[in-house]
């Protein structure tokens, strides 16, 4: 017997062991994983509390809650979740969801805006989780790659905008990017930017995405935020400076309560969190996959979806906000050395020590900074290459990666996503709604039957036409079917006296779709011409008898194969037929 491989043996878990992994690891561990843990631990620590506080800022909240919404998390994925060095936490494309949703609820109220986020960070964990104990890890498959392209792009847009204020020392609101952007500039031309706010934040960029390009290995956020907090505490600006500064963080741990939230806003909440747990699903799903490939493990993705829910109602529950897969650090972690999830353990424990014996720590820290930060995260989430490539091999698919990009940046971020889903299901609709169908003809050298529209020398079998349809039958194409079988008869070289469907990628027939079936076998009958079928699968057939159309239509007109089905044709009807021979 073959040695079963870890994926399946890990798929067959069960228990404890299926829905509380970090106790097998602890059973398993040992001090060399621990010492690569640790190091690795302390160089994504460097980079999980600049990033969370720049997030909080540009969801409109303060910076104390993306601590909360990281060090909670990083512990509940260590505890339930199913992938090795995944890390969890808050998350650029999510940000501009948050901020979108809760800043014009909050009005300016930062208390109201945190409970709103909680509350948002509670009810897309709950759709997550019903998600994967649903098992419906598959809707990931509504965005397509354009779809996504375009989404991320248009995110990565809002982020960007909505961070350049903090650049140049103002504060601008606007409901979306237009209006960010335009009063933006006017704000710049009208001279109320900040100079030294521009140079600090403008400092800090340039030294992330410089450090990014030709020295990746450097911690580049860490020493930028570092730097700043350095040049803002020596050279003291006073009590009058237009330096905005994070200022010191309340000392203690995040408190777990409800978010205090009215029923009317609850409501209001529900379609963002439903698309906060459309993007989170699509990023976990997918980061979550390539990392199980990378370390040779199998990871089911509706325990992923559980357990990401999981870890958004505990951020709710901990004053933090909604959190998803991280792009940006799960690779740092991977490039430290990480082995297990005793690496996020280890952050978190490390931003808990900040937050009880060093929260003055990040006093002088500028806001400059860390909207520096969030621009180039939001930088690196844009995809140009993959757009590139759209536009020269799929017009369609880079035009549709557009529109969404324009929803999302135009009109809105969470309206963006609901059109991109919009977008996938319509393509879905349109494909199988207008499927490819072809009338086959036997190409001289080439065995099989081929479409004759791409091979005009086929010869095609005197009183025979064999139609191919591409695509389920149901309720949106019957008619198209009918339409397009019913002009390949009439369009014929010789009077037709069978038309065969080769019925192999009909993969399902709804009822609509039989009733204009049945209504095309009499048609057909009536005008002396028999309808049969070749290569129709099992269960497709199986519909057809409980339908009553399959002994309408006869079991002997049902062929195992197109070649079958001619040869049948050639016997009843004694038609000459010279076929190229194979030898």
């Amino acid at each position: 017997m073959p040695a079963e491989s870890p994926m399946i043996r890990h798929s067959r878990s069960r228990g404890i062991r299926r829905w509380l992994p970090g106790f097998t690891l602890l059973a398993n561990y040992n001090s060399a994983t621990f010492g690569r843990d640790l190091l690795a631990g302390a160089v994504l620590t460097s980079l999980l509390a600049p990033v969370g506080m720049g997030y909080a800022e540009a969801a409109g909240l303060p910076a104390i809650y993306g601590l909360y919404a990281t060090i909670v998390p990083l512990l509940v994925y260590a505890l339930f979740g199913p992938s090795r060095i995944l890390i969890i936490g808050p998350d650029s494309a999510l940000t501009a969801l948050i901020a979108a949703t809760i800043i014009p609820m909050s009005m300016g109220d930062p208390a109201k805006a945190a409970a709103l986020a909680a509350a948002l960070a509670i009810m897309s964990g709950a759709i997550c989780m019903f998600a994967g104990f649903a098992r419906l890890g598959f809707i990931t498959d509504l965005l397509s790659k354009p779809i996504r392209y375009g989404y991320m792009n248009g995110i990565a847009l809002s982020l960007l905008v909505g961070q350049l204020p903090k650049l140049f020392g103002f504060t601008i609101h606007g409901d979306n990017t237009v209006q960010i952007s335009t009063a933006t500039l006017c704000a710049i031309l009208e001279g109320k930017a900040d100079w030294a706010t521009c140079v600090l934040g403008f400092s800090c960029l340039g030294l992330i995405l410089a450090a990014r390009r030709w020295f990746p290995r450097i911690p580049a956020v860490f020493l930028a935020v570092v730097g700043a907090s350095l040049a803002v505490a020596v050279f003291n600006p006073g009590s009058g400076s237009a330096i905005a500064m994070v200022g010191a963080l309340p000392q203690g741990l995040p408190v777990v309560k409800l978010p205090t939230v009215s029923g009317a806003e609850l409501t209001l909440l529900l379609n963002a969190s439903l698309a906060i747990a459309l993007v989170s699903i699509a990023d976990m799903s997918v980061l979550s996959r390539v990392y199980a490939l990378r370390g040779g493990y199998y990871v089911d993705e509706n325990q992923e979806l559980v357990v990401l829910g999981i870890a958004n109602v505990a951020a709710g529950l901990s004053q933090g906000f909604s959190v998803s897969s991280s792009a940006s650090r799960t690779p740092v972690a991977e490039a430290a050395g990480a082995k297990t999830q005793m690496t996020g353990v280890i952050g978190a424990l490390c931003m808990a020590i900040l937050l009880l014996f060093a929260p003055k720590l990040v006093m002088y820290l500028p806001v400059a900074a860390l909207g520096a930060v969030v621009i180039a995260a939001s930088i690196s989430i844009v995809e140009v290459t993959e757009v590139r490539r759209l536009y020269t091999l799929r017009r369609g698919e880079f035009y549709l990666s557009f529109v969404c990009f324009f929803g999302v940046a135009l009109i809105g971020v969470v309206q963006g996503i609901f059109m991109a889903v919009g977008c996938s299901l319509l393509i879905f609709i349109w494909h199988a709604w207008r499927p490819y169908s072809a009338v086959l003809g036997r190409v001289d050298g080439v065995k099989g039957y081929h479409d004759v529209s791409r091979h005009p020398e086929a010869r095609r079998i005197p009183g025979l036409v064999i139609f191919r349809w591409d695509a389920p039958l149901f309720f949106a194409n019957a008619e198209i079917f009918r339409t397009k079988v019913l002009q390949a008869v009439t369009t014929a070289p010789t009077t037709t006296r069978c038309i065969a469907v080769a019925a192999e990628p009909v993969t399902d027939i709804d009822i609509t779709a039989a009733d204009i079936l049945a209504e095309l076998q009499a048609e057909l009958h009536a005008s002396g011409i028999e309808l049969w079928f070749a290569e129709m699968k099992g269960p497709v057939k199986d519909r057809l008898k409980r339908y009553g159309l399959f002994e309408k239509i006869g079991s002997d007109n049902f062929l195992p194969t197109v070649g079958q089905m001619v040869d049948h044709y050639l016997d009843k009807y004694r038609v000459e037929w010279n076929d190229w021979d194979e030898q």
